[in-house]
């Protein structure tokens, strides 16, 4: 009897023993998971900020093109007018309306 009583306890012991070892396995991994959520969210959200930052420089950059885009339009629109026409005549080829004087100064 005393033999099946130690035996047992030897039994329990064993069980408490393996019990610890499992608990200890599962806190290990759990605190390494933990450990590794940690740091690819860290990574994820440098990812993130660098992300937001180019796309704030593209939405500059696309504001500045339509603005350039709006200038062109207006010079293409410019460009067909009689007053630019009679301009680059004047300025480029030196031609004058038949009544115009022109007067040049005297070096």
């Amino acid at each position: 009897m005393r033999e099946a009583k130690r035996s047992r306890s030897i039994r329990k012991r064993k069980e408490r023993l393996g019990n610890r070892m499992a608990l200890v396995g599962i806190i290990f991994v759990v605190i390494s998971l933990a450990v590794v959520v940690n740091f690819r969210g860290s990574s994820l959200r440098e990812k993130d900020l660098s992300y937001q930052r180019r796309e704030q420089s593209l939405e500059e950059q696309l504001e500045k093109e339509r603005k350039r885009a709006e200038e062109l339009e207006e010079e293409r629109i410019y460009v067909q007018t009689k007053e630019y026409i009679e301009k680059v005549a004047k300025e480029k080829l030196g031609l004058v309306y038949p009544d115009e004087i022109l007067l040049k100064p005297v070096p």
